[in-house]
């Protein structure tokens, strides 16, 4: 992993809509940081609604110096819930300049070929190479394995117009304004991945470290480091304290995206995450997808001033 500072370009403004998430509840309201989606249509109350399901999808805009770019970030979990969300929430694909995968889960892939097909051209596909390994499997308490659908097919997104573009190393995108972290460096002492997940190595099985997990860092011009997760298997913490070493920007204005915190293996740490988190005092805080309701609630406990409860097609404006 290369642990040089990267010339990390300023954004004066950052836009991140929410495509797909766990939850939706058009019932909240817009607020100082985050702009709520309307119910209305032509004077009525819509007979559509977006819909959520367990995947993410995250449309990034960052803007600076006259420059506008727009990166996706993962793509849900079905075929069917992002293109749908995109149709009512009236995004042009034609601005995506490039898709980041934050690994190669299902739950945050599902949506790529269709995507992929209805993008007007080819589009670069960045992803960290450990996102094609297959078969991978989630190991129960009984003993059986349930096999990860292998939803990444090089030659059927070649196909599609994806330039496959593999790095383990951080990938600067979007005027270099945003930066893909790559391979996270694990340093903490209680963020240990996700035990029951496994991989096959030829014909031998063995923990999936789940390296190809890396997530997108963006400076917020005066503000701080803006950090967006997939689902943060190399722990939230060390994703955050990598995305502050590669950039060599100390300052965290906003922590958003998933920190896999759910369910019995996870929960026993999200205090530590809580009180690791407390030195970085991000004044926008938003966990989402894998957190899990535990851990959100303990977040908003935390953090009153910086939490905000996500929902699909909330927009965060970040200026």
């Amino acid at each position: 992993m290369n642990q040089g500072h990267f010339s990390l370009k300023a954004a004066e403004r950052v836009e991140i809509l929410t495509l797909m998430d766990n939850y939706v509840d058009l019932l909240l309201r817009s607020g100082d940081v985050v702009t709520r989606p309307s119910t209305e249509r032509d004077g009525m109350i819509s007979e559509d609604t977006l819909v959520a399901e367990h995947g993410l999808s995250l449309l990034v805009t960052v803007f600076g110096k006259g420059e506008r770019h727009t990166v996706l970030f993962d793509t849900g979990h079905t075929a069917i819930g992002v293109p749908h969300n995109i149709r009512l929430l009236g995004v042009d694909l034609g601005d995506v300049e490039a898709i980041v995968l934050s690994h190669g889960h299902m739950d945050h892939t599902g949506a790529l070929y269709p995507i992929l097909e209805d993008h007007p051209g080819p589009v670069p596909l960045v992803v960290h190479p450990a996102a094609f390994y297959a078969p991978r499997y989630l190991r129960l308490e009984d003993g059986r394995r349930l096999l990860f659908p292998d939803t990444l097919k090089r030659d059927e997104l070649e196909k599609r117009g994806a330039r496959i573009q593999e790095s383990e190393a951080p990938v600067l995108l979007a005027g270099d304004m945003i930066l893909v972290t790559g391979e996270v460096e694990r340093t903490t002492d209680f963020e240990k991945g996700f035990p029951a997940a496994v991989i096959e190595r030829e014909g031998k099985e063995e923990q999936d470290p789940i390296r190809d997990d890396q997530s997108l860092v963006i400076h917020l011009k005066d503000k701080g480091l803006v950090v967006v997760s997939g689902c943060a298997h190399s722990g939230i913490i060390n994703t955050v304290l990598y995305g502050k070493k590669i950039t060599g920007i100390e300052t965290i204005h906003t922590i958003i995206g998933g920190f896999h915190l759910s369910g019995p293996v996870f929960e026993p740490v999200i205090e530590k995450t809580v009180e690791a988190m407390k030195p970085m005092d991000p004044k926008v805080l938003v966990p989402m997808h894998c957190t899990g309701w535990n851990a959100v609630g303990r977040f908003s406990e935390a953090f009153p001033e910086a939490f905000i409860l996500n929902s699909v097609g909330s927009r965060f404006i970040l200026d």
